[in-house]
């Protein structure tokens, strides 16, 4: 019998983020192109200056209504005719508001790109904003409303963002609208909205894919540069502030047999230094299965099925400065809320005082540098975060230097980081659930004054 020796890994291949070519149509469209051989499917985003702060007063929702509504008929094509030449394309496009702006993103097969990018040049240059189409969309969107509240998840991040941000701020409010302001949405003011603000000088477009035997810049210009528009300054963007005074609110649910809880706080975004340090050590506080708030809550308590920890960026400034959201967020057992929030704090207390190990920072970052490969294997992957580096004003090297960044931090760094971005005395709770049940035991753990809001 012949034994053959155990294939053993090879040394690994050096690999970097893609870096993007950067051009100019003669419109004015910023566009950022990258060549990915061997991904048949292009990837198109186009970044529109519209955001969330730009909408007129009273009419929150207004944004999400004219993103959905570039497709739903233009000058040239009916909904139905635009949808169905879509489909011969095998073609994706979806857009969405949010607050750095509204996105259209496109996917086609590279052998159908031009007839795609000819649709999507037709639906940003010539949207016709039908006034029947327009009253179906606000009337789903006004469907949509009630299953969000019904969503303990999502009531939670409204009440929290409520609570963290100024009432002056877009943020502070839902992303989509309320029912009051979505009802008052008309084609009028979406139109009014998009010639307001949507013009080729100030959007961005990224593609992505694999460009063999494609003029892309002939295909380019023959299609996004027959878009025209008025120069315009980008709108500058507020100031991001917001009051993380140490609170807790208790949105009631009677009857309520779990409690949604979300933990949370402004910290530092991908503009500041401290952010690869941060996003190492919120990865082991609670990044995943293994981290430390899962070996406690859900390993040896049984308290929930799963918490997480999270950070994710809330809106850049136009002086290049922002903030992020950070967050810790899950559902327990009611009779357990108390406990669970207790341990939570003893979590990061324990965190605090003895600092990560190496071994949670090792496999930290081989969790988050090691899969990167993996990650970016779809051109859609990489269009999305070259578009996310854009919205917030990163250069284009930021994703590679960030993993060479977080390659390079080592455990004390990440530790300071985390806890710095988790002060006790510092965080709001929102908390989803029965509040007859929840509200003494939660008051009798000291993290902050107790208000419920039904």
């Amino acid at each position: 019998m012949t034994f053959h020796p155990q294939p053993q890994a090879g040394e690994p291949k050096p690999w970097a983020f893609p870096a993007p070519e950067r051009g100019t149509l003669s419109n004015g469209l910023t566009l950022l192109t990258s060549h990915r051989p061997g991904r048949q499917v292009i990837a198109v985003e186009v970044l529109l200056a519209a955001p969330l702060d730009a909408e007129p007063e009273g009419l929150d929702g207004v944004a999400t209504i004219m993103a959905r509504a570039l497709s739903e008929g233009t000058d040239e094509h009916t909904a139905e005719e635009f949808a169905a030449e879509l489909e011969r394309c095998g073609a994706t496009l979806d857009a969405h508001a949010d607050h750095s702006g509204v996105r259209v993103s496109l996917e086609v097969p590279a052998s159908r790109l031009d007839k795609a990018l000819g649709l999507l040049a037709e639906a940003l240059r010539a949207p016709a904003f039908p006034e029947d189409e327009v009253k179906r969309l606000v009337a789903n969107r006004l469907d949509e409303i009630p299953h969000e509240l019904a969503n303990p998840a999502r009531r939670a991040a409204m009440a929290l963002s409520k609570e963290l941000y100024p009432a002056e701020l877009r943020c502070s409010r839902p992303r989509q609208g309320t029912e009051d302001t979505v009802r008052r949405i008309d084609a009028e003011s979406v139109r009014a909205f998009y010639e307001a603000h949507v013009r080729p000088a100030t959007a961005t477009a990224v593609v992505v894919g694999d460009f063999t035997g494609i003029d892309l810049p002939a295909l380019l210009d023959a299609t996004l540069g027959r878009w025209t528009g008025a120069e315009a300054a980008p709108r500058p963007r507020p100031a991001i502030t917001s009051d993380d005074t140490a609170r807790v609110v208790i949105v009631d649910r009677p009857g309520a047999v779990q409690t949604q809880l979300l933990i949370g706080r402004t910290g530092p975004d991908r503009q500041d230094p401290v952010w690869a340090a941060q996003l190492l050590g919120v990865y082991c506080l609670g990044g995943t299965l293994t981290s430390r708030l899962d070996r406690v809550l859900r390993e040896e308590k049984g308290y929930t099925y799963g918490v997480r920890a999270f950070g994710q960026v809330v809106l850049s400034s136009a002086d290049g400065t922002g903030a992020a959201l950070l967050g810790i967020s899950g559902s327990v057992a009611t009779e357990v809320t108390g406990p669970a929030l207790a341990d939570t704090w003893q979590v990061i207390r324990t965190l605090a005082e003895g600092g990560l190990t190496d071994e949670e920072r090792d496999v930290a970052v081989q969790n988050l540098v090691g899969v990167a490969p993996l990650r970016y294997e779809t051109a859609a992957a990489v269009a999305g975060t070259l578009a996310d580096q854009v919205e917030q004003q990163l250069p284009d090297d930021f994703q590679a230097r960030l993993y060479a960044r977080l390659a390079a931090t080592g455990t004390v760094e990440a530790t300071a980081a985390v806890v710095n971005a988790f002060p006790l005395d510092r965080l709001v709770v929102v908390l989803v659930g029965d509040a007859s049940a929840i509200a003494e035991p939660v008051r009798e753990l000291g993290i902050g004054p107790v208000n419920i809001v039904t």
